[in-house]
C-alpha cells in the first residue's frame, strides 16, 4: 500500500536515534552512574555544565566532579541506600559548575536493572533551578514583608508569635507594642509622601534599636510591634526605653526637625497562650502609656 500520491511512507528515524537526538538536545543534566557511583554516561548539558567531555568524565565518581563539598557524604549514602533497596528518591543540592559557582539543581533518580532484575546503576535527569528557588524566595519574603517600610508585615508577626507560644521548648517571649505619638498631625500637615518616608525612617530606627536578635512588625498604619525572643520583663522594660528615647530624637521633615515620639506597651507571653490574647495585652499597655503621656501634655 502506497501513501497518497504513489510514494511509500517514510519510515523515519529509528528509536535508537530518536532516543540520541533527545539526549543530545535537551538542556536537563542527563547522566548514568554505577554501583559505585563512577559515571557511565553524560549528555552534553552536563558536559557543559562541568567544562569536561565524556571520556573525561567517565569513570569518576560524581561526587568528585559537581556535588558541593558537604553534601558528598549525603550523595555517597544515597547511591549506596539505592542499590542495596533498589529505589531511588528524588533529591535537591547544590552542584558546582565548570567555574565553581553553586546552583540549585533537583533530582529525578531511577534505579536501572539488567534482564535479571539486578540493580546495576542510578539514571539522574537534573533540572537546574536556582533562578526558581531566587524567585520563589523573593516571593516569600514580599508576602511576609511591608512594602512601605521594609520590616515583616502583621502575617509575619503572627506567624513567629504563635510559633513561639506554642514552642515546648519556650519559656515565652515579650513584646512591644509601639504607636507613633504624633504621626497623624504631620501627615495631615504635609502629606502622604512626607509621612511614609517619617514611617520608613522610624521602622529603620525600631529594627536598629532591637537588633537581629528581635523581629520588628508594622502592625499597621502607624503601629509597630517588636517581637522578642525572651520573657525577661527588666530587658523588655530597658529596651522600651531605648525606643523611646531613639524615636524621640527629631526626625528630618521638609520644613526642618519633626518631633514624633512614640508609646510603647509591654507585655510577657507564656507558652500556650494565644498569640492574640498577647498582642491584645501590649496593646492596652500602649493606650495606658499614651493616655498618660496625654495626662502629662495636654497639647501632646
Amino acid at each position: 500500500m502506497t501513501a497518497q500520491g504513489g510514494q511509500a511512507p517514510s519510515a523515519g528515524p529509528s528509536q535508537a536515534r530518536l532516543a540520541q537526538a533527545f539526549v543530545d538536545a535537551v538542556e536537563a543534566l542527563l547522566c548514568i552512574v554505577d554501583h559505585d557511583g563512577r559515571i557511565l554516561l553524560t549528555n552534553p548539558a552536563l558536559q557543559r555544565f562541568t567544562g569536561q567531555d565524556a571520556e573525561t568524565l567517565r569513570g569518576k565518581p560524581f561526587w568528585d566532579v559537581w556535588v558541593a563539598p558537604e553534601d558528598v557524604a549525603l550523595a555517597e549514602q544515597a547511591v549506596h541506600l539505592a542499590m542495596e533497596s533498589g529505589r531511588a528518591y528524588p533529591q535537591e543540592g547544590d552542584w558546582l559548575t565548570r567555574d565553581g559557582e553553586r546552583r540549585r539543581v533537583t533530582m529525578r533518580n531511577t534505579v536501572l536493572r539488567d534482564d535479571d532484575g539486578v540493580p546495576y546503576g542510578i539514571a539522574c535527569v537534573g533540572l537546574d533551578v536556582t533562578d526558581d528557588r531566587a524567585r520563589e524566595a523573593r516571593l516569600r519574603h514580599q508576602t511576609r514583608t511591608d512594602v512601605l517600610t521594609g520590616v515583616a508585615n502583621r502575617g509575619a508577626l503572627f506567624d513567629a508569635l504563635h510559633a513561639r507560644l506554642a514552642d515546648a521548648g519556650s519559656s515565652g517571649c515579650g513584646l512591644l507594642f509601639c504607636d507613633l505619638d504624633q504621626f497623624k498631625t504631620v501627615n495631615d500637615e504635609y502629606g502622604h509622601a512626607t509621612g511614609d518616608r517619617l514611617l520608613a525612617e522610624a521602622a529603620a530606627r525600631l529594627a536598629d534599636v532591637a537588633g537581629p536578635e528581635h523581629l520588628v512588625a508594622r502592625f499597621g498604619g502607624d503601629e509597630f510591634v517588636i517581637l522578642c525572643p525572651h520573657a525577661d520583663e527588666a530587658e523588655l522594660q530597658e529596651l522600651s526605653r531605648r525606643v523611646v528615647a531613639r524615636l524621640g530624637e527629631p526626625f528630618p521633615g521638609p520644613e526642618g526637625p519633626l518631633a514624633i515620639g512614640v508609646s510603647v506597651g509591654v507585655a510577657v507571653g507564656r507558652r500556650g497562650e494565644s498569640a492574640d490574647a498577647v498582642v491584645a495585652r501590649a496593646d492596652r499597655a500602649m493606650y495606658g502609656a499614651k493616655s498618660s503621656l496625654r495626662r502629662r501634655n495636654p497639647r501632646g
